[in-house]
Formats: structure tokens, sequence, C-alpha cells
């Protein structure tokens, strides 16, 4: 039996959500599976991805292969990183505590990357946000002006009329 590391569609249409599983590679897309490894929601930037790296790792040692997506996924979240730290502890390249440090260096260097991220992609959207405003602002003010100056002629022909009004009747008091 091949087992592969894979993605099941949930959600609705138009909103996928995914769940990571192993599962026989015979089997449906969304049919029988061995075991549910995480989640995945491509759908939110940057995308939320819930793993457990124990399972895949063991799931990675026993022989199963992920598809290109599944190992794009577990590389990013560092279980390709942990099978292969693994295997040099396995090897007798490493001791078991020098991987675990590895590991959580290369984790805790990932989360600053993706703090970064976010922070870059919230300062661009307050960024684009503020633009909007300056932009919104301007076309009211160009709009005010030209309310202002359509109606600075309209008072003028009052004022005149009322001006001409004023002569008439001071001239028909005196006559």
């Amino acid at each position: 039996m091949s087992v592969k590391i894979r993605l099941q569609r949930r959600g609705k249409k138009g909103k996928p959500y995914f769940w990571i599983i192993a599962a026989d590679s015979r089997s449906k897309r969304d049919g029988k599976y061995l075991e549910k490894i995480g989640s995945y929601n491509p759908t939110t930037n940057p995308a939320q991805i819930d793993l457990n790296v124990d399972l895949a790792v063991k799931w990675l040692q026993n022989g199963a292969q992920p598809t290109d997506t599944a190992r794009a996924i577990l590389s990013y979240k560092g279980a390709l990183m942990k099978n292969h730290l693994a295997g040099g502890v396995r090897k007798g390249a490493l001791t078991e505590e020098q991987a675990e440090a590895k590991f959580n260096e290369w984790l805790e260097s990932k989360r600053e990357s993706i703090d970064k991220k976010k922070a870059t992609l919230t300062e661009a959207q307050e960024k684009a946000k503020a633009e909007k405003l300056a932009a919104e602002k301007a076309v009211s003010d160009k709009r005010a002006a030209e309310a202002a100056a359509a109606a600075a002629p309209e008072e003028e022909a009052t004022e005149e009329a009322e001006a001409t009004a004023e002569t008439e009747t001071e001239d028909n008091k005196e006559a």
C-alpha cells in the first residue's frame, strides 16, 4: 500500500479549506484517509496552517510521499527539516540535543520572518488606506471649491438684483 500525504478539500464553493491527511494513494481525494495531520486555510493572508509536525515526521519516516503542495506546506512548517535532522541522528552525525537545538533555531528564524512579513503587509494596508483617504479628501475639497465657485455668481446676481430693487424703491420714494 502506497501512502501519500495530501490535501483533502473541505469548505464551501469558492471558500476552500483543506485538511492535510495521510491516505492510501488509491483512495479518492475526499475519500477515506488513514490519519489527519493538520489543516490549511489558503483564503487568509498569510495562509493559516495548523500542522502536527511530529505526526507528519512519523508518516514521512514510514515512507509516505507528499504531493507537491503538501511538500511545500511541510517544508514551510519545518516537518521536512525535522525529518532530515532525525535522519542525521539515526546515522550518528548529530545527537538528539543538537538536532533539537538546530530545529528550534530554524523555527525561531522562520517565526521572525513571518512576523516581519505580517508587519509589512499591515504597513502596506495602512499606507494604501491613507492614500485612499487623501485622494477622497482631495476630490471632496475640489467639489466644495467648485460648488463655492458656482454659488458665487448666483450670489452676485442676487446682490445686484437686490441693489437695483433698492434703487428703484428709492427712486419711487423720491418721485
